[in-house]
């Protein structure tokens, strides 16, 4: 069986690791470097790629030739990146529904293509490290709420790299393991604060007899260092611009420029981790002009703070998902390169109510009164970068037997569900649900003589189709029957790698289609918080929709039936009864009349009134339909004559 490595391809680095004699560990290069820069340099039209700390060294000299911070592009369309992801020192374009590209030397570049450069370098690592034995599979860590498009792309990243993608775990919960959170006692319950480079995630998890169960999960594929680094280049930008008075032009389109800035800024972040105050130096910038500042601890602070807690939010949310107050925690556990920030983690110590912690040179440890029982302890025991990659070792160890008390499951962060007749959804797999899972219903016809049914395939949270995003459409045929006849049985199944697979199939026949959603909606991450939080702030007005739409189609159904019935057996009717049968549907009429031509909504309570009065009345008649319809049954098969 060939190797099975773990790989954490991240925003700013990449690792490789993998579990030898027992013991996970990061593999390292050639050059004893365990991290390595998510950075590809393209030299020229026919030169091959230059991977890690030699692309990122040129990075400077050579900007509009190297990329940087791809992940950030993986899986998205031109549409759903902002102008300002936009300002990267290499040209990126993308418009519409059309992917995001960059160019170099005239070839236009995906995101996956990049991203499988990376892979390659982390591949050939690996393969050193077991001596040259080939290295053909590996599990992929991807953000927790990376969508369908983003993690269908990470899987075409690694099939492009020549790996076989075996399995893709969400970071957070990759890190669990590598924190061997497993050996704590059962039913403890962790969050997992996830902040790297590029983006976000708060999952929390419960330990219950060896098996890592994801309660919930929320996050940001938008929010991470990259922000921080950005608002520190515009804020050196301004301190350029006023040092080099007004003879000093400073364009963002100049690439090279940019670059030395955002490669201060980096350093200067991390040195601020340990330190109170850094020097920024940066000689000619133009011939006749240099640039030093002294960056303070508490400037950065001021610039970092708005930033960091816009995952307060997520964390809030993620909470309120698993249905838990912070209190409720054993501990929180920190994960990627920025949580290193000393104003992370004052921060997240605050939002958790967690015990004190000391802060030493700038660096936090544990003190030896570390725990209280008031709050979760704010562990900070592993390297934060190195976390996500062990776990995924660990997970692939796992998939190759080994591991066996050890089982790790995740959730889906949102609703998955179909349209149904009136515009409702009808989840079929709820947001929160342990994956990998298969959930199913049976679905039946609204109209007479159909000959296929449309099968709308939406995410999200909200009672109204139209409010959630369509994944997908597909038809399913079948023979054409009067309604309620047919029967087709619809099946999701999100697989390991939280890739959602539907299946229609007739059950008559037993005809069937199966498609993979490779996409999802052209939205942005805030959008993904926005609909959670619009469908509890329209939770009334949805459920009143949901019930008086499905009271509307009940009457519908009912009036199409007694006046059907009415005039099949009008000579039988005695007229006092006509006119109960009258006065009764003329109220159901009513009702409906009242229905908002906004809203497409009315009062379901007193429709839900109206057809139970329309039942009762219909009562006799329709027993009488009914034993018409016995006597002509018996009366064709010679029974009675």
């Amino acid at each position: 069986m060939s190797r099975i490595v773990g790989i954490d391809l991240g925003t700013t680095n990449s690792l490789v690791a993998t579990v030898d004699a027992g013991i996970p560990l990061v593999i390292a290069d050639a050059e004893g470097q365990r991290l390595t820069p998510s950075v590809v340099h393209v030299p020229g039209p026919d030169a091959a790629p230059v991977v890690g700390h030699k692309a990122n060294r040129v990075r400077v000299i050579k900007p509009a030739e190297t990329v940087y911070s791809v992940k950030r592009f993986m899986g998205r369309r031109g549409a759903e990146v902002a102008r300002e992801e936009m300002v990267v020192t290499y040209p990126i374009r993308g418009e519409g529904g059309g992917p995001v590209q960059i160019e170099m030397h005239g070839r236009l570049w995906t995101p996956e293509e990049v991203s499988a450069e990376v892979l390659k370098k982390l591949k050939a690592d690996a393969e050193a490290y077991f001596d040259g034995e080939p290295v053909t599979r590996a599990v992929i860590t991807v953000p927790a709420y990376f969508n369908d498009a983003q993690r269908n792309a990470t899987k075409k990243a690694g099939e492009l790299a020549g790996l076989t993608v075996e399995r893709i775990i969400n970071e957070p919960t990759a890190a669990a393991l590598a924190y061997g959170l497993d050996k704590l006692k059962e039913k403890s319950k962790i969050a997992v604060y996830d902040l790297g480079g590029g983006t976000f995630d708060l999952s929390i998890l419960e330990l219950d007899n060896g098996v890592f169960q994801v309660l919930s999960t929320n996050g940001n594929t938008r929010l991470g260092g990259d922000d921080i680094d950005a608002a520190l280049v515009a804020f050196l930008v301004a301190k350029v611009q006023q040092a080099g008075g007004e003879n000093f032009k400073f364009q963002i389109s100049n690439f090279e420029l940019l670059a030395r800035l955002r490669e201060a800024a980096e350093h200067a972040k991390i040195r601020l981790s340990s330190e109170t105050e850094t020097e920024i130096s940066l000689p000619f910038l133009t011939p006749d002009f240099s640039f030093s500042h002294t960056l303070t601890r508490e400037e950065l602070e001021r610039l970092a703070r708005p930033i960091i807690e816009r995952s307060k939010a997520h964390c809030l949310r993620s909470l309120s998902d698993a249905k838990l107050e912070a209190k409720g925690l054993d501990q929180i556990i920190l994960v990627g390169g920025q949580t290193r920030m000393p104003l992370v983690r004052r921060l997240v110590s605050e939002w958790f109510g967690c015990a004190e912690f000391e802060e030493t040179r700038g660096d936090l440890r544990l003190g030896t009164d570390y725990h209280k029982s008031s709050g979760p302890q704010l562990n900070t025991s592993q390297n934060p970068d190195e976390a996500v990659a062990l776990g995924a070792a660990i997970q692939a160890e796992i998939l190759n037997g080994g591991f066996k008390n050890v089982l790790l499951l995740d959730v889906t962060p949102l609703s998955l569900g179909i349209e149904t007749f009136g515009g409702l959804m009808n989840v079929i797999i709820h947001r929160n649900s342990t994956i990998p899972v298969k959930a199913g219903e049976m679905f039946t016809t609204a109209v007479d003589n159909q000959k296929s049914m449309l099968i709308h395939v939406l995410q999200g949270e909200r009672e109204r189709a139209q409010h959630n995003w369509s994944l997908g459409r597909f038809e399913i045929e079948f023979e054409p029957a009067p309604k309620g006849v047919p029967r087709v049985g619809v099946q999701f199944e999100i697989d390991a790698n939280g890739i959602l697979h539907v299946l229609a199939r007739d059950i008559k026949t037993g005809h069937q289609k199966i498609v993979q959603m490779t996409s999802a909606v052209d939205v942005d991450d805030a959008d993904v918080q926005k609909m959670v939080e619009e469908s509890l702030e329209h939770a009334f007005d949805d459920l009143r929709y949901r019930q008086w739409t499905e009271a509307k189609i009940k009457a519908g159904e009912n009036i199409m039936a007694t006046r059907k019935a009415m005039t099949e057996f009008a000579s039988e009717l005695e007229e006092e009864y006509r006119g109960q049968l009258e006065a009764a549907l003329t109220a159901v009429e009513a009702v409906l009349s009242t229905e908002d031509s906004k809203t497409k909504s009315g009062d379901p309570k007193k429709l839900k009134e109206a057809n139970q009065q329309l039942d009762e009345v219909t009562k006799p008649l329709a027993e009488h339909a009914m034993d018409k319809a016995m006597e002509a049954m018996l009366r064709q098969r010679g029974m009675i004559r």
